[in-house]
């Protein structure tokens, strides 16, 4: 009798049998001593924040704030670093940053979070969704060369789940047109690309400090470049740039609208130590992930997790794909019988250009500007089919797993296995 045929005498926990994991996992926290030690300094000193939203030595921020900037710049091998208030601020400010006009067009993923295409809204540029790798989850090269028009400026790979995007191929795209290139690293921290940090290789890249990260100060955001003006325009960006400019002397106005996306003392002092544990912690969660994948191999119609040769991943989300012929039963059934099991997988991800906002072009006022304005191409389509690969994965076959929303033990991974080899076991058609 194998495994699976042993683990099917015990009834599925849908069906009234008892579930695989009687406890629920432990909440991930990586906050600890070093952290309450830090904010209590900061409390101690009474200064919060050091920001002056105008020319003067300040505009820079308080001693935490640099503090943390020069330690990013100096993990992750750059020579910017610039926190913000959160990475969605983070992603407005690197799209303002470039010289970006109304109506330009920057190439983006439709398997993302929101605000990587609202960005873009932001500044009256238009999002124009290319599709996906089907083993990566990260943009198709191949697409985004279809998707590039006259009207191109920019191309803004999202690292997903925890690994880069193919940036040499990117990059190599983004010379050949003379794109810029942004790189939305919010869940991939640590993760490597060849011998450079996943986020480093773009003109702009960053990472997300919200609380579900690898590494969190509550919410907030982290923008790193190599590119001296590229930083001093998301500096400004960052801290009322309208109002700082006079002081400076002549710079270019385009895009200066400045606004309060500053991160306080009290969350840089918590991302300094934060920042000191990220090896650590993206090592333990790496481990667990190979640990259950050993134990997921095998499972019939159970795509894992792919990364390609020269790449590191550092599984914010634990990706797999269903093939539902193979199966004899739905992404649906599965997900069910899981989460009875006590394992909770996320069926879906989205596809933002089938959200309401596109399929309707409106987002500013209620005449659909951008989209209808006279300097935007007026070909632009957001029609279901037209990311096919990223359609298919959110309607049918992705499933998810979020390893960093748990803080997990080797004993935890095993039961994790067997709840899937029981539901396996019930489910899947030999």
């Amino acid at each position: 009798m194998n495994n699976l045929q042993t683990e099917a005498l015990a009834p599925l926990a849908i069906n009234g049998g008892e579930p695989t994991i009687l406890t629920p996992f432990k909440r991930y926290n990586s906050l600890g001593r070093e952290e309450q030690v830090a904010v209590q300094e900061v409390m101690e000193s009474g200064v919060l924040s050091q920001f002056l939203g105008c020319w003067h030595d300040d505009f820079y921020g308080g001693k935490k704030v640099r503090q943390f900037e020069q330690q990013c710049a100096e993990f992750f091998k750059v020579k910017h670093a610039i926190t913000v208030n959160s990475w969605t601020s983070g992603l407005i400010a690197a799209v303002g940053a470039l010289d970006i006009e109304p109506g330009d067009e920057i190439i983006v993923s439709p398997w993302t979070m929101c605000a990587s295409a609202t960005a873009i809204l932001h500044w009256n540029a238009i999002p124009v969704f290319a599709d996906i790798d089907s083993r990566t989850f990260n943009l198709d090269p191949a697409s985004v060369r279809a998707n590039i028009t006259e009207k191109t400026k920019a191309i803004m790979a999202i690292d997903i789940f925890g690994l880069s995007a193919d940036m040499t191929a990117l990059r190599a795209i983004a010379n050949e047109f003379g794109l810029k290139l942004i790189s939305d690293t919010a869940q991939a921290p640590g993760a490597m690309y060849g011998d450079q940090f996943a986020g480093t290789l773009a003109d702009i890249g960053g990472y997300s400090l919200n609380y579900h990260k690898h590494i969190h100060t509550g919410e907030g955001g982290v923008i790193v470049t190599n590119d001296d003006a590229l930083a001093e325009r998301l500096r400004l960006i960052r801290n009322h740039a309208e109002a700082v400019i006079p002081g400076m002397g002549e710079r270019p106005l385009n895009n200066m609208l400045g606004y309060n996306f500053r991160l306080g003392e009290l969350e840089c002092a918590i991302g300094i130590e934060q920042l000191k544990k990220l090896p650590r912690l993206v090592q333990s969660r790496q481990h667990l992930a190979e640990r259950l994948i050993a134990g997921l191999s095998g499972l019939k119609g159970l795509g894992l997790p792919y990364t390609p040769d020269g790449c590191t991943h550092v599984y914010y989300i634990f990706p797999m794909v269903l093939d539902i012929a193979q199966l004899g039963c739905s992404r649906a059934d599965i997900a069910q019988a899981l989460k009875a099991e006590g394992v909770d997988v996320g069926p879906q991800y989205q596809n933002l250009h089938l959200l309401p906002m596109y399929q309707q072009k409106i987002a500013y006022g209620k005449q659909g500007f951008p989209w209808s304005a006279e300097f935007s191409r007026q070909t632009v389509t957001y029609a279901k089919g037209i990311c096919p690969v990223a359609e298919g994965l959110n309607d049918a076959s992705y499933m998810g797993f979020g390893m960093c929303v748990y803080d997990l033990s080797n004993d935890d991974i095993d039961l994790i296995v067997a709840a899937f080899r029981k539901v396996w076991a019930h489910l899947v058609s030999e």
